[in-house]
């Protein structure tokens, strides 16, 4: 009888030859094969949805590109375009505008040099003088523009190149185009000739302005 032989199997259990029984369980070699299989599977989908996320960001990048610089080309195209009432057939030039000049200073004769000055750039003068009472020695700034709604946006800015940070207003219920011009307190001289007519020119041809302060335009 083999050694390998049970007690009591008698001969009809022995076992002969020179293999042996495994000594290892096939199911370890299956649960290995399957923990492999199945860490392979779930790299391969951690891959896949990494991919799939930066896609997602990556499309949203290029869809927020797209609508950025779509906002921008509006936005350059509407700045292409002369502000509403002030375009180029609006506006009248100096020899269209009757203007009256009042001083509402203590400064003697500063209507009439002013007057003086503007006839001689092209403005039609009307009336000259001291300011109303409302106004007289109550303008703080250089002046103040006065003269009908219809003047706001034609006439107004305008004579409003001729000197620095006027205050341009309307009057309710004036009738005609004559515009008033009452010199205040801070008034020294008239804006130099060159700049005023540069800057009526910027007025009756504005240009495009590329704006870069609204996120990337």
């Amino acid at each position: 009888m083999s050694m390998l032989t049970p007690p009591g199997m008698g001969g009809q259990y022995r076992i002969t030859g020179d293999k042996y029984p495994r000594m290892r369980p096939r199911r370890r070699r299956a649960r290995l094969v399957l923990s492999m299989v199945a860490s392979v599977t779930a790299l391969g989908l951690v891959g896949w949805g990494t991919l799939q996320l930066i896609d997602v960001f990556t499309g949203g990048d290029k869809e927020a590109a797209a609508a950025g610089t779509t906002a921008c080309v509006k936005q350059a195209a509407a700045s292409a375009e002369p502000a509403a009432g002030t375009s180029a057939a609006a506006l009248p030039k100096p020899a269209q505008i009757t203007v009256n000049v009042y001083n509402a200073t203590t400064r003697t004769g500063l209507a009439k040099e002013t007057a003086d000055e503007l006839k001689k750039r092209g403005f039609k003068i009307g009336d000259v003088g001291n300011a109303p009472a409302k106004f007289d020695a109550k303008v703080k700034g250089t002046a103040i523009l006065l003269g009908p709604a219809s003047a706001l946006h034609t006439s107004l800015p305008v004579l409003a190149t001729q000197l620095t940070a006027p205050d341009q207003r309307t009057e309710a219920g004036r009738k005609g185009a004559t515009v008033d011009m009452i010199l205040g307190n801070a008034f020294k001289a008239l804006t130099p000739q060159a700049t005023a007519a540069k800057a009526i020119t910027a007025l009756s041809h504005p240009k495009p302005t590329a704006s870069t302060s609204k996120k990337g335009c």
